[in-house]
């Protein structure tokens, strides 16, 4: 086994490769001509967290630890337009009244409940197509997620945060997966500094070094755990596969990344957010809808399939209905 030591910025981390991936592959939406590419990721060790040196670090970044991942797929970029459109606005499944909960579960994409009809336009007048898709909610992206499974017949899901941090980080220990230059940021992703208020299409800028585009701003990305401020408290070192179950509460989920209304340091490989409420401030139904945000145009999401799934994430799916209390 190759062990890989990175000294960066004062800093110490490890990237010790465990086992690699099988090859990175595109996946055609079976019936569509539309495609989307995942990458390999080799599974390994690596210090999540920022050091209290790092510019722009918030507290819930720390403490650091180690944490060991197994090998995965990630998508290449963050899921556009042409591919949640398929979902939420195809004809596979009548669109549910806005009364309705969801679904019981299925095995059936075609029974999988797709979203309500959005209060407004759900692009807000950004474009669609490869535009990243945005302003929905977790638990839509969680169902979208489940729905891509069916379809396909593998296992697709919302990445976890250390799984996250450690694609974004490919490997370096910098505040960004490039080095630690805010300056440097404008060729690998759009944030407030340069992306003229608005999304931009899927990878637009520079990739880091596993291939991955956007992992810094344009959308800011949703992730499997629930988000916690204090959680790198409580985990051990040397944790494998560490996740914060989600509940069925509706906020606050973990989102990641930063994104184009963000500034520089929001994208920094180990920022952190957590949803709250105002994601939905002016939406005028009651209760307000458990599918599309009105206030969260930044928000977005990437997938996730594991080589081999950890017992605790095997058939996980959002336990969210119209009901759950915020």
């Amino acid at each position: 086994m190759r062990c890989i030591v990175i000294a960066a910025a004062g800093a110490l981390a490890l990237a010790t490769p465990l086992a690699q991936p099988p090859a990175s592959y595109t996946e055609t939406i079976p019936g569509t001509k539309v495609s989307f590419e995942m990458v390999a990721v080799p599974g390994g060790k690596f210090t999540m967290g920022s050091p209290a040196s790092e510019k722009g670090r918030n507290a819930d970044e720390g403490p650091q630890h180690e944490v060991e991942l197994r090998p995965f797929w990630i998508g290449k970029t963050e899921v556009t337009w042409d591919e949640y459109d398929l979902y939420a606005f195809s004809m596979d499944v009548p669109p549910p009244s806005t009364s309705q909960p969801p679904a019981a579960p299925s095995t059936g994409a075609d029974a999988v409940t797709r979203p309500t009809p959005p209060y407004g336009d759900e692009s807000f007048g950004y474009g669609k197509g490869t535009q990243p898709a945005i302003n929905m909610t977790w638990h839509a992206a969680m169902e979208y997620c489940r729905w891509l499974s069916a379809k396909t017949g593998k296992q697709y899901r919302l990445p976890t945060e250390a799984e996250w941090e450690y694609a974004a980080r490919a490997g370096t220990t910098t505040a960004y997966s490039y080095g630690d230059d805010p300056q440097a940021l404008a060729e690998y992703g759009w944030t407030r500094e340069n992306s003229g208020e608005k999304p931009h299409p899927v990878a637009s800028k520079k990739p880091n070094a596993w291939g991955l585009y956007d992992m810094h701003g344009n959308v800011s990305e949703w992730i499997l755990d629930q988000f916690d401020p204090k959680y790198y408290e409580k985990v051990k070192p040397g944790t494998v596969g560490p996740v914060l179950l989600p509940n069925n509460r509706r906020v606050p989920h973990a989102s990641r990344g930063g994104s184009w209304d963000d500034n520089a340091q929001m994208a920094r490989s180990a920022a952190r957010r957590g949803s709250t409420a105002e994601w939905s401030r002016r939406d005028p139904q009651s209760p307000k809808s458990i599918w599309w945000h009105t206030d969260a145009t930044f928000a977005g999401f990437r997938v996730v399939r594991a080589i081999e799934e950890q017992d605790n994430l095997k058939g996980i799916r959002s336990t969210i209905t119209r009901d759950s209390p915020w």
